[in-house]
């Protein structure tokens, strides 16, 4: 069965460390523990039954408590494996963030790691190049370095 513990934000590592350690010292039957991707201040552990959790995570520092009820492997596998989309990001495209710290602000793509979903980007706007790491999905692109601008036809039909 997987259940979901509420912890302290910024405390997992430590949440598990103490609760793998109850597990091992009382012989519990709890198999995974595992820290969602990209979600902070929960655990997700499989265990025999809901007993066990409570009997692994119970009176320890920095665990709040267990959701509700069980959950299916397929509800949490994003969390636990997640895929980074194919995003169509080149170095050398003009980008513009669409979230965080640096929104609305424009930078030339630098380097990308698909792996962790994220690329540097050089800002701009700044008098100093400035690189910054910001995730795939907080950039749009808006110019593509190998487009090169298109010739208007005149009225005449010349180029």
């Amino acid at each position: 069965m997987i259940f979901i513990l509420k912890v302290t934000s910024n405390k997992e590592e430590k949440a598990m460390e103490l609760i793998h350690d109850r597990t091992i010292s009382k012989n519990l039957q709890v198999f995974a523990v595992t820290r969602p991707h990209g979600l902070k201040g929960y655990l997700i552990i499989e265990a025999a039954d809901r007993d066990t959790i409570e009997e692994a995570a119970f009176n320890l520092p920095y665990v709040k408590g267990i959701i509700g009820k069980t959950v299916t492997y397929d509800e949490i596998k994003n969390m636990i494996q997640p895929v980074v989309e194919d995003f169509h990001i080149e170095i050398g495209d003009i980008v513009e963030m669409i979230a965080d710290h640096f929104k609305n602000e424009k930078g030339k793509v630098m380097r990308i790691d698909k792996k962790k979903g994220e690329i540097v980007v050089s800002l701009l706007g700044a008098a100093v190049p400035i690189p910054v790491t910001v995730k795939m999905d907080n950039v749009k692109v808006i110019r593509r370095e190998s487009e090169q601008p298109e010739e208007k036809e005149t009225e005449n039909g010349n180029y």
